[in-house]
């Protein structure tokens, strides 16, 4: 929005001209999410409190997080509203690019709001069936998926890149639409999924995303992309813009949802946040990559899985519970040192998904 504006006020004066800068636009949409979130979200847990929509233990869990009985949940919207807001401002609205993300986005976000108020509110015991919410994400994620696919401008938006290997591209040709679909619907679950303790899934949240910005710029600069080998897609760098208007907003949640939090962002944020990643990397072509970074996401939704395999063919659990933070709490981890470490392995994880841009 505010690039248009910028556009026309340099035939007044050419200083306006720097707002052109996709670097800069980047920065100011990470400072204003940050800022909105300082500003919003002691408004918005104060509104939370009053309603007295507070989260639910379940009692044959860690008994620490029994004391987080009545914490202020739906804190997501926090989330939602300095990202959308963010991204507006100073994102290009011409590309699809950032109308994808942001509907996507919101979509996933208005499910997870309808599962957390049927809990919280109506005080129904499982908010939106499984069968309901899955049939939802579904949906809204083959919807983006068949719209990317068929507003495809050049193969490269449809060929899969393997990491660290610069001379195998695989074609999809209409696979990609299920490839899209799983990405987009399975980050979302799985970084619900991670949402159990304090900060745990914000932070993974974060540094990805920040990785997946510097991936949108290098792709959408052609004489970047031509360097690092890496497939040139016009106009995806504006997702930097968006991704930065995650970290910022990712980082002012965190303000208050850090050990102890004093909200939880709930299913309208952990969905939300996870199938904007999931599309962020579809759209940059690194859904490989972000199974990389994303291996924190990954371990957690591994670790159900064979849980629940293991219990149905065998009786026996793997795990103490899962998902793994909860194992490792049950372990006698403190919830301060899963959550530290979990962020150290994303890090590390980051860190190698990035190096394949260079490393091919």
């Amino acid at each position: 929005m505010l690039l248009y504006l910028t556009e026309f006020l340099t035939q007044f004066h050419t200083g306006f001209n720097v707002i052109q800068y996709l670097t800069l636009r980047t920065i100011f949409g990470v400072l204003t999410a940050l800022v909105i979130s300082f500003v919003v979200g002691p408004l918005m847990i104060r509104r939370l409190a009053i309603h007295q929509i507070g989260q639910t233990v379940r009692d044959d869990g860690p008994q620490s997080h029994l004391s987080k009985a009545g914490t202020p949940t739906m804190g997501g919207a926090l989330l939602l509203v300095a990202v959308t807001v963010a991204t507006l401002l100073w994102a290009d609205l011409g590309s699809r690019y950032v109308w994808v993300v942001l509907i996507v986005t919101l979509m996933f976000g208005v499910i997870g709001f309808v599962d957390d108020y049927k809990k919280l509110v109506l005080n129904h015991p499982r908010g939106l069936s499984s069968r309901h919410k899955y049939l939802w994400q579904s949906l809204a994620g083959m919807a983006a998926a068949l719209f990317l696919y068929h507003s495809a401008e050049s193969i490269a938006e449809t060929q899969l890149i393997i990491p660290f290997v610069k001379s195998v591209v695989i074609d999809m040709g209409p696979w990609y639409v299920l490839l899209a679909y799983f990405v987009i619907v399975g980050t979302s679950n799985a970084v619900n999924l991670t949402d159990g303790l304090d900060g745990l899934a914000i932070m993974p949240t974060v540094l990805v995303a920040g990785a997946l910005a510097i991936f949108a710029y290098a792709s959408g600069h052609a004489q970047i992309a031509n360097y690092l080998l890496i497939p040139q897609i016009k106009g995806v760098g504006e997702l930097a813009v968006f991704c930065g208007a995650l970290v910022g907003a990712g980082l002012g949640f965190l303000w208050f949802n850090a050990y102890p939090a004093q909200v939880f962002m709930g299913d309208v944020g952990a969905l939300a946040l996870g199938a904007a990643l999931g599309v962020v990397a579809v759209m940059v072509r690194q859904e490989l990559v972000l199974l990389i970074m994303g291996g924190v996401f990954v371990m957690e939704t591994v670790s159900v899985m064979l849980q629940v395999l293991s219990f149905k063919l065998t009786g026996r659990r793997i795990f103490r519970m899962a998902p793994l933070h909860h194992h490792f709490e049950l372990k006698g981890w403190p919830e301060p040192r899963v959550i530290v470490r979990f962020w150290i392995v994303t890090v590390i994880l980051v860190l190698i998904g990035l190096a394949s841009l260079k490393i091919r």
